[in-house]
């Protein structure tokens, strides 16, 4: 079944072209909103792996070993962790504008001075920085969706704004591969130097433009007519009221539903960072050379994993069922991941695999973060999700580290596929065992 991208974008688009005037006006709120999310998004998913591009260079002129680059990729996640509920329960407090825009320019200022890099040190501690400048911004987003749209449309709005991480994965790595292709010898600085400073400037701009574009709540935005104001807000302060949701942070941490959502998010996002951090490593190991091929063929496992981002999004809202379209995306995710580390020898059908494995984990996002806003609201929803974010996020630190561990010691990728591979399934047993039925 075809979509339009209306349609697509419409997160309460009803099968036959009736659209009623709450759908109206929740297609309104996507088209201001969403596409200005994703562009953020995608500058911050950009500066955050690029280094996965610099790698390619960088190490050599540094004189990293794997292991170096693995921690550094990885301790970003410390940062992250420490400082992303604090983030997002200020947000609550001071509001979205002022917090997105915070975080974008800072983020955009660390990726920048990551091109004057030196010693592992430096390597490292640049890393953590971009980790906290950034913790607060994906988590922060979610929480400001739950202020904009009812649980019933999440699921869409959610795969949407999450089609960043593969926009961001088609487009970064052909740009990335561009710019080390284009800008070697330019100057006295290296290809790799270039690419963070390149790719930095626009994250620093676009932290200006947050505070002119995005309003704080319904309420403020004045592309609404009062009628659509009341509604919405009605709506949502209807939901929020409903028996069984908990609105305190420390019912949050109380509720054994959070810490298994950690437990499962940490599983995702160990195969997204292994997409992230090492598909450049992983192409070029199947004998892929050069770094613009290398750019442009990284892009393939990231346009299909959009593909299915956006359409298990929208199955899921449409059918009301997110347990199984959770569940089976990251087996699927476990599926391509070990084809892939059995097939590196074969650059064809290890490509089809990893293209696989990130149609899976990419599927997996956006119902996933439909899933906690269920049973949470408020200062709950502000902290529970940051929580899950923060918890799962580790994993980023956890699976590039272990990937480049297992690499230095075997000499190969396969290994640590295997690794997150393991991670995947566990991820599709905690969903089936735990997570309700709906």
């Amino acid at each position: 079944m075809s979509y339009s991208t209306s349609a697509a974008l419409d997160p309460g688009a009803q099968s036959g072209g009736n659209v009623s005037a709450m759908d109206a006006t929740y297609r309104k709120i996507a088209w201001r909103l969403i596409p200005f999310l994703v562009f953020l998004f995608v500058l911050a998913w950009i500066d955050r792996v690029n280094v996965g591009f610099a790698k390619l260079s960088m190490l050599q002129d540094l004189q990293f070993s794997e292991a170096v680059y693995g921690l550094g990729a990885g301790i970003f996640f410390i940062g992250y962790f420490l400082f992303e509920v604090p983030s997002n329960l200020l947000l609550e407090k001071i509001g979205a504008r002022k917090t997105l825009a915070r975080i974008t320019i800072l983020w955009g200022l660390a990726s920048m001075a990551m091109a004057y890099v030196t010693t592992p040190t430096s390597f490292y501690i640049l890393r953590f920085l971009l980790g906290v400048f950034e913790a607060g911004f994906f988590p922060g987003v979610v929480l400001y969706l739950t202020y904009w749209f009812p649980a019933q449309r999440r699921a869409r709005v959610n795969g949407l704004f999450m089609t960043s991480f593969a926009i961001a994965g088609a487009v970064g790595g052909p740009i990335a591969g561009l710019i080390m292709s284009g800008m070697e010898g330019v100057g006295h600085l290296a290809n790799w130097q270039w690419l963070f400073i390149i790719e930095g400037i626009p994250s620093l701009l676009a932290g200006f433009a947050v505070l002119a574009w995005l309003p704080e709540k319904p309420a403020n935005a004045k592309w609404l007519t009062d009628a659509e104001k009341t509604a919405v807000t009605q709506t949502l302060a209807a939901e929020n009221s409903a028996p069984g949701k908990h609105f305190s942070f420390k019912d949050a941490c109380a509720n054994y539903r959070v810490w298994i959502c950690a437990a499962v998010y940490f599983c995702v996002v160990s195969g997204n960072a292994t997409i992230a951090f090492w598909a450049p490593s992983i192409i070029k190991e199947i004998g892929i050379k050069g770094n613009l091929q290398i750019g442009l063929i990284s892009a393939i496992p990231f346009i299909a994993g959009t593909l299915a981002m956006v359409w298990n999004g929208i199955h899921s809202d449409k059918t009301g069922e997110r347990r199984m379209h959770s569940a089976i995306a990251t087996l699927i995710a476990c599926i391509g991941l070990i084809a892939t580390g059995m097939t590196l020898g074969n650059a064809t059908i290890a490509l089809c695999s990893l293209t696989v494995a990130a149609i899976g984990i990419l599927a997996a996002f956006p119902v996933f973060w439909s899933i906690p806003g269920a049973f949470l609201a408020g200062t709950a929803a502000a902290g529970g999700i940051a929580l899950i974010n923060s918890i799962g996020n580790l994993a980023g630190f956890v699976a590039p580290y272990m990937i480049g561990a297992l690499k230095t010691s075997t000499g190969s990728l396969s290994s640590g596929l295997y690794f997150v591979a393991a991670l995947e399934f566990l991820a599709s047993f905690l969903v089936v065992v735990f997570v309700k039925k709906h």
